[in-house]
């Protein structure tokens, strides 16, 4: 199946047009994970913030399967 990881917060969304063809939701997840790592990473080399953002992983049909938050979890 293809999923799409559409970036959103309570005012702005950047799309994905292109989406990536996965297995199963697991596998769309793990996908996702990976990508906000990537995110986080490159936020804080350049001192920015994805508070209040989200991944929705999103299937061809625009459903929402999952939305992962993109801020770092607190320990």
């Amino acid at each position: 199946m293809r999923c799409y990881f559409h970036l959103v917060n309570s005012h702005e969304e950047i799309l994905d047009d292109e989406g990536i063809e996965v297995s199963d939701l697991d596998h769309a997840k793990a996908q996702a994970l990976a990508a906000i790592d990537d995110l986080r990473n490159e936020a804080i080399e350049v001192g920015a913030s994805w508070q209040g953002w989200w991944l929705n992983i999103v299937d061809s049909s625009g459903r929402v399967l999952a939305s992962l938050c993109l801020e770092p979890t607190r320990h």
